[in-house]
């Protein structure tokens, strides 16, 4: 790997241009930010020490700190060609995970400005190249337990844990946290600042074009928080860009939720119920080469171009999350060696034979795969499958969609549809109840209630918990539709066994 390619893996190494730490010391400034002291403790070349001694006539003290010594002598360059006469400028190298921050703190006069651009880089990324010492001690900090830690969701970024520093810094104290980064970021330190009550005062997020900036295909934003002790407020004003005067939307804590639009949760929060999970998400199986085939010349084939004769009661048509966002008819077909998690496949070696036999000229590919949920699992084993699986109608909608639309799925040839796991749906025992759940699905209030669920920065927007919070019951009643249906519709998505007729296999 090139050194300039590794070192902005491993630091996260977007350097902010100085026109971008202007403009956003401009916008702090016309929103009455006064710091009387400010520190960047990643401070790259200084851009932002530089814009910020430009801008703020009320400084006494600016000090900037980064692990890398050849930026800490170009950040030095950059500030001793400045007129600042007045302000104690110290330009210091360190690295963030071994400062002493509560010796660097107290020589900070209040109101203090915590401001930079920390590192865009994940602790799973850093452990790809075998980086460890430039991270955290790891702890699974928000508690998350059995699948939602083991397939991921416990990864987090650098940044989001360096910002929950900053902020349990600044907490006891008058001042205001304002960087750069990921939006999806700065909504996670937003929970993380409501469920503490860290006593936020006034909280702002600016969109910022990073495109433009840094060349990353990505949702960024300025972040700004100011906290005061005895202050709190539950809102969070969006602005289009650092430019703009007035808010395009308002983020709130609601519930001991993060919501996107308080102003239509706030109209419809009582059609939101956990009652039940009639949302499912697709199979998981991590073995595309093998388990999913396509028809060429009425024959199976593998992802390996090679033909495959298995038995068809084990091979079912298959929706992609891409097929459903363009709405395409199935043209793959899946493998479904299991009609239920943890369901013993060794039956297949009796029923069926050829199922097994190309399972086993697989097998090595499949021993492999890395995913934990297959740990001490029966082998060749998928993930996601149970009756609601083989419901004959479903309607469904791709996680990674950016627009609320939801699509009825017919069988095909008789047999139901699979969908794979970046897929959400709700099993149906017929056209007419997935006719009923989709006019639900579109009506103004549960569109409404969903956007303020949704974050459409978001990697995966939509997902299980965001659909199952809908009251199916409650949105009929408050549409006028039909009762009977409904209740019917939910009753079969609260048994386990769903009604559904499984297949002979």
């Amino acid at each position: 790997m090139p050194k300039r390619s590794r070192r902005i893996i491993e630091f996260g190494d977007f350097q902010t241009p100085l026109e971008l730490a202007r403009d956003v010391c401009s916008a702090l400034y016309r929103f009455e930010i006064q710091p009387a002291s400010i520190l960047e403790p990643t401070c790259g070349t200084g851009a932002f020490v530089q814009a910020a001694l430009e801008t703020f006539p009320t400084l006494q003290v600016a000090i900037g700190y980064d692990v890398n010594d050849v930026y800490v002598q170009q950040a030095r360059q950059r500030v001793s060609s400045l007129d600042v006469k007045d302000v104690n400028v110290s330009i210091r190298q360190g690295n963030f995970f071994e400062i002493d921050w509560t010796q660097v703190l107290a020589e900070l006069p209040d109101p203090i400005l915590i401001v930079g651009n920390p590192p865009w880089v994940t602790n799973a990324k850093l452990g790809s190249i075998g980086e460890t010492s430039n991270v955290p001690q790891k702890a699974n900090v928000d508690q998350l337990r059995g699948i939602e830690a083991i397939t991921g969701r416990s990864n987090f970024d650098i940044s989001e844990w360096m910002l929950r520093q900053n902020l349990q810094w600044l907490a006891p104290r008058s001042g205001t946290l304002a960087v750069l980064c990921k939006t999806t970021v700065a909504r996670k330190v937003l929970k993380y600042a409501w469920k503490e009550n860290l006593g936020i005062q006034e909280a702002k997020i600016f969109r910022v074009d990073a495109l433009h900036y840094f060349g990353a295909a990505v949702d960024a934003c300025l972040l700004v928080i100011r906290l005061h002790p005895s202050s709190t407020t539950a809102e969070c004003h969006v602005f289009p860009s650092l430019q703009s005067k007035h808010p395009e939307t308002v983020w709130g804590w609601r519930d001991r939720r993060v919501v996107s639009n308080t102003h239509a949760y706030d109209r419809w929060k009582h059609l939101i119920s956990d009652e039940f999970q009639g949302w499912r998400s697709g199979i998981k199986h991590d073995a595309a080469n093998v388990l999913e085939l396509v028809q060429i010349n009425g024959r199976f084939v593998n992802g390996f171009g090679i033909e495959v004769d298995v038995e068809e009661s084990v091979v079912f048509p298959l929706l992609k999350g891409s097929d459903l966002i363009s709405q395409s008819v199935p043209h793959r077909w899946l493998i479904v060696p299991q009609k239920a998690v943890g369901e013993d496949t060794r039956r297949l070696q009796q029923h069926f034979p050829k199922t097994w036999q190309y399972l086993l000229q697989y097998a090595s590919l499949l021993d492999r795969r890395k995913s934990a949920v297959y740990r001490g699992r029966p082998r060749f084993a998928i993930f996601g499958v149970g009756a609601y699986s083989f419901a004959p109608w479903k309607v469904g909608i791709a996680g990674f969609s950016k627009q609320l639309q939801f699509v009825p799925i017919a069988p095909v040839d008789r047999k139901p549809v699979m969908l794979d796991d970046t897929s959400y749906f709700f099993p149906c025992a017929s056209q007419e109840e997935s006719t009923v759940l989709l006019r639900l699905l579109h009506s103004l209030p549960a569109q409404e209630l969903f956007s303020a669920l949704i974050f459409w920065d978001a990697k995966r927007p939509i997902t299980a918990n965001v659909l199952n919070s809908l009251d199916l019951l409650a949105v009929a009643r408050e549409v006028g539709n039909d009762l009977d249906s409904i209740h019917l519709l939910l009753q079969r998505a609260r048994s386990k066994s769903h009604s559904f007729q499984l297949p002979l296999f």
